[in-house]
Parts: C-alpha cells; structure tokens; sequence
C-alpha cells in the first residue's frame, strides 16, 4: 500500500493542489491529512473541498479548532490570530460541519493521524525532537503515526526492545528505510507554509511493501498565492514568509 500524507496546508490552495498532481503521479493508494487545512491562507473553502474529495483520513487541527471556537487564539501569535479572525466569517456552513467533523486522534489497522501529539492531542503539542517523540512513541498503538503542526519534517524511528533509544531521520526528499523498526513517527511537514528555510511545499509518501518513507517537495506557484494574501488584506508577513521557508 502507498499512502499518500498531506501536512499542514493553511488555506494554499496553490501548494495543495501541486502537492495532489505529485502524489497521483506516485500512484497513492490512500490518502491522509493531518489537520490544519485552514488558517494564515486566503482559500480555505477551496482547501476543505479537496480535502473531502480525496477522501482523506482526516484529524483536527489547532488552527481547524480555533475557526470553530473550540480553542482560545490568545496563545496565538497576532499574524495567526488575525488569520483566524479573517478566516471564521468566510467559511460556508458546510466548511464548519467538516471541520466539527474531525477526530483529535485517527487510529486505522495500519496508521495513527493526530495533529501534533499523542500523550496531549487536545492541547497541540509539538514534536520538534526526539524528547517529545518518545512521549507519543509510547502510547503509539500502530506502527505508523503521522503528525504535523512543526511545518519541520522529521521522521523518528524506535525499536520496542529499546524504547528509549530513538533514532531521528531529518527529511529532505531522502528515503528513509523503517526495516527493523515497530514503531514509526512521522512529521510530513506543511503543505502550504514550510518552516525548514525550503519553500517549497512538502507531502510524506509510505511504501508498507517496502517499508520505505519520503517526505517530498514540489514547486508551486508562491507568488500567485502572495497575491491573493495581500488583496484578501491578510497580514503581509503571511506572504513574505512564503517564499522564504519561515
């Protein structure tokens, strides 16, 4: 099985869509979101819609749960509360049933989805390095789990016999090989907002045959989507990062 993991998208509907034409061209079999499809950017209807076209096993976002009122924005710095605040009004009902929709916490046969952690889905933690991985290691249930929220790609590797040792593989269109290994933390990184000073946007592939992992990049039309910030009267910075990686 290939499946196909879309990371934090924020409303690109540019990226996203590049970053779909990529993952139909690897031929994935099932397609998964990790939360986080509205926020900063200027289309996120747009974004749901494909979302929900492709089917994907899809967890709820911070960003996704502050449009619905679920979560306080006061932690969020200005630029993302100012995209929230952009963001709530302009969303169909149909947009707010899919988003009220979404699960903390996905589990299937093969695969785990949560937004940022394991030991604390409802409070958006991050794993930034092997300290918070272990946490969520811990409890992870299923061989894979794929995570976001960073917007930094990495994947963590453990072996059951030693649950404290465990090794950090920083993704860069690098295959990684999880032979040998029975639990699988995976970052995908963003979509539509990289933070890893690459802009380009970013999709995890997994071959289960193979055991292999990707975390991929793809060009995408950035200036076009800064255009639509700017006249949508988003925050400036919002586009400048863009073609920055921030």
């Amino acid at each position: 099985m290939r499946i196909g993991i879309l990371g934090d998208i924020h409303g690109n509907a540019e990226a996203l869509r590049a970053v779909v034409a990529a993952m139909r061209r690897d031929s994935v079999d099932t397609w998964v979101q990790v939360g986080d499809i509205v926020g900063y950017g200027p289309e996120p209807s747009v974004c749901i819609d494909i979302v929900r076209e492709l089917g994907c096993v899809t967890c709820l976002g911070n960003h996704d749960a502050a449009v619905l009122g679920l979560l306080d924005t006061s932690y969020f710095n200005n630029f993302a509360r100012a995209a929230i605040h952009w963001t709530t009004p302009r969303l169909r009902p149909s947009d707010l049933e899919f988003l009220r929709s979404l699960p903390l916490v996905v589990k299937r046969p093969e695969f785990t989805v949560v937004h940022g952690t394991l030991h604390m889905p409802d409070q958006f933690g991050y794993v930034i390095s092997k300290v918070e991985a272990i946490d969520s290691l811990e409890l992870q249930e299923t061989r894979l789990c794929f995570v976001g929220h960073s917007h930094v790609p990495a994947v963590y590797l453990r072996r059951d016999r030693f649950p404290g040792e465990i090794v950090e593989k920083p993704q860069s269109e690098v295959e990684v090989s999880y032979r040998g290994y029975e639990r699988v933390l995976m970052n995908v990184g963003s979509v539509g907002q990289p933070r890893d000073e690459d802009p380009r946007a970013a999709y995890g592939l997994v071959d289960t045959e193979r055991e292999v992992a990707w975390v991929k990049r793809v060009h995408y039309d950035i200036a076009g989507v800064q255009r639509k910030i700017r006249e949508a009267g988003l925050p400036e910075v919002l586009a400048n990062r863009l073609a920055l990686g921030v």
